[in-house]
């Protein structure tokens, strides 16, 4: 079931880049922006991520942490990480839990030319500090962008 704003933001622990867990809850008393992306190295994905990395002194500003979330291996998002030089946390959901609990999963990405399948829909979601869904954004194409100005309007 989709969810929406107002809504209790599922908890999680994965695994980030470094190996080492983290947890949603981990952020009770901040806002986070939870990012769901395609697949590491990949065109709007990398966009997206240097976006993000590039405004994270708004975001911080706002009291807001940034979360990317993919079914990539923590192997693979190490290389992400460092070839972009990410200033947050790229977390692994390689068993599909997460994308599960958000209702995020894409079927198949790329279609007709790689079909990978089952990887996460591009989404972005903030949570506040009491870990309640401020703005839920769900895209339908792996090409479009989310929303940057919605995103800080939902953190001010």
């Amino acid at each position: 079931m989709a969810l929406k704003v107002g809504d209790k933001a599922p908890d999680f622990k994965l695994l980030n880049q470094d190996e080492e867990t983290v947890a949603l809850s981990d952020y009770k008393g901040s806002n986070v922006v939870v990012l769901f992306f395609p697949a590491a190295n990949t065109g709007v994905c990398t966009k997206e991520m240097c976006t993000f990395r590039d405004d994270l002194k708004i975001f911080e500003k706002l009291n807001a942490k940034v979360l990317g979330i993919s079914v990539d291996m923590h192997f693979s998002l190490k290389m992400f990480q460092e070839k972009n030089n990410y200033n947050f946390p790229l977390l692994s959901d390689f068993n599909r839990k997460v994308i599960n609990d958000y209702d995020v999963v894409l079927d198949v990405f790329a279609p007709g030319k790689f079909d990978y399948q089952k990887v996460a829909k591009r989404a972005a979601f903030v949570v506040d500090g009491n870990g309640i869904l401020k703005y839920v954004e769900v895209l339908a194409s792996p090409g479009d962008e989310p929303n940057y100005e919605a995103i800080k309007k939902a953190l001010a």
